[in-house]
């Protein structure tokens, strides 16, 4: 065992580790810090194997706190045990109980020795090979039960059986047999299908650790109709948990499905319109969704229409009324769903902005401050030197565009005027040579 001391000027707290069951019996002491919350009660709890758990009085006032292990009275000789609770939260928890006759409680006799814990050990390794030996017994009898498990008293002098039986046994020759077979005082007790998985424990399907092996104590009983509530499929071995039996967790959502329910239509109520009429086909609880089908025997044009849309239409149907049709018209308004995982995306930053400037790239352009210091502008000043900034620049790109085109018609005109100056040049340099080699002929 483990402490935990939390250093708050208490001393101690109930955070004590008194082994693997002590999460699920476990009694949170929220007055624990409170000077003097200890010696508020006589009674303390404690606790022993396999959930179970007694009060007894503290008679010779020890100083007892959480995690201490105690010697208690027992029938006969004495048992060994761990405190689990102290202090005035002791008698709230034996009224919640049903602890009420208080002369019949025990006594604590002391802390255990070392002898003490000598014994205990040595009934506790006896434990294994008589369940063993017991189920070899059971069997020979033909007896139709399973023994699970079990428990020596303290001192070695008593050993209760845990078995698991379907119906009524008659175990009376089994204890006869037991008795002469461990020499020991025998106790039989029965347990459930649900007691016998938390006891062992093990992993459920959600992939936690199982709810009777962690923090169940009392097991209610569960019937189909809690999966009928919900709509669940009643799939034997999807509705039965490591028990055999239907999970308990069918138990913990079923009060909202119920109460949900209340906000849907009657199954038994037939739509009409004047197309077709419409039966109850299935819905959806917690959206309030209702499916309808055109054919009461098989799905056929099915419509999914919201629950105040179906109460609508039957409304209008008491009065003699029959809509067009079983879905809500476009005058309607309708709900539109939100995509709440658009700012989500991956590519988000790919997309491209579409800048607020012109197309020659001169936008308006934010001002630097002036760090030298000086005075402030005021929001009004800045708005106008902004737009007479943009105003004056476009100004400056009408003047250069109009000397840019200036320049070319300039620079087209001179190279035409170039042409006309080449094209008779050549002309006549060509009849003075045609001139000349007649000359040279003749």
């Amino acid at each position: 065992m483990t402490d935990f001391i939390l250093h708050n000027g208490s001393g101690r707290l109930c955070l004590r580790s008194c082994g693997r069951q002590d999460r699920q019996l476990n009694t949170y002491d929220w007055l624990a810090d409170i000077p003097g919350n200890e010696n508020e009660s006589e009674y303390v709890e404690v606790q022993f194997k396999n959930t179970r758990k007694g009060y007894f009085r503290n008679s010779n006032h020890l100083e007892l706190a959480k995690g201490d292990i105690v010697a208690v009275e027992a029938t006969p000789g004495h048992d060994i045990g761990v405190v689990t609770l102290t202090g005035r939260l002791v008698p709230l928890q034996m009224k919640k109980t049903g602890v009420r006759n208080e002369a019949d409680i025990r006594r604590v006799y002391r802390k255990a020795k070392t002898n003490d814990m000598e014994k205990y050990a040595e009934a506790k390794a006896r434990e294994h090979p008589t369940m063993i030996r017991a189920r070899q017994i059971a069997l020979s009898l033909g007896l139709d039960m399973k023994i699970g498990d079990v428990e020596y008293q303290g001192d070695g002098n008593k050993a209760i059986f845990y078995y698991i039986a379907e119906g009524r046994v008659d175990f009376r020759q089994l204890i006869k047999v037991l008795a002469e077979a461990f020499r020991v005082r025998i106790d039989m007790k029965q347990i459930g299908a649900r007691q016998e998985a938390g006891r062992i424990g093990g992993i459920g399907p959600c992939g936690r650790e199982l709810c009777c092996a962690t923090w169940m104590t009392s097991f209610v009983s569960v019937s189909t109709g809690s999966a009928r509530y919900q709509d669940i499929t009643p799939n034997p071995q999807k509705l039965a948990g490591q028990c055999a039996k239907l999970k308990c967790c069918l138990n913990y959502e079923v009060d909202v499905y119920v109460e949900a329910q209340k906000r849907l239509p009657s199954k038994e109520v037939t739509l009409r319109t004047k197309d077709a009429e419409w039966f109850y086909f299935k819905a959806d609880i917690l959206t309030g969704q209702v499916t309808y089908s055109s054919d009461k025997s098989i799905p056929a044009n099915l419509v999914t229409i919201p629950a105040l849309r179906a109460f609508e239409v039957i409304n209008m149907n008491r009065k003699g009324v029959t809509p067009d049709t079983l879905a809500e018209t476009d005058n309607e308004q309708k709900q539109v769903s939100a995509d709440l995982l658009e700012q989500e995306s991956v590519t988000r930053f790919d997309r491209k902005r579409k800048g607020k400037g012109g197309g020659n790239g001169a936008g308006k352009k934010k001002k630097k401050k002036n760090k030298g210091g000086g005075d402030a502008q005021a929001p009004e000043t800045k708005q106008d030197g902004i737009a007479q900034a943009s105003v004056e620049a476009k100004e400056e790109n009408k003047e250069a565009s109009a000397e840019k085109s200036a320049e070319l018609s300039r620079s087209k005109n001179r190279r035409n005027k170039s042409k006309k100056d080449i094209r008779p040049m050549d002309k006549n340099n060509g009849k003075r040579e045609e001139k000349e080699s007649g000359n040279a002929q003749s």
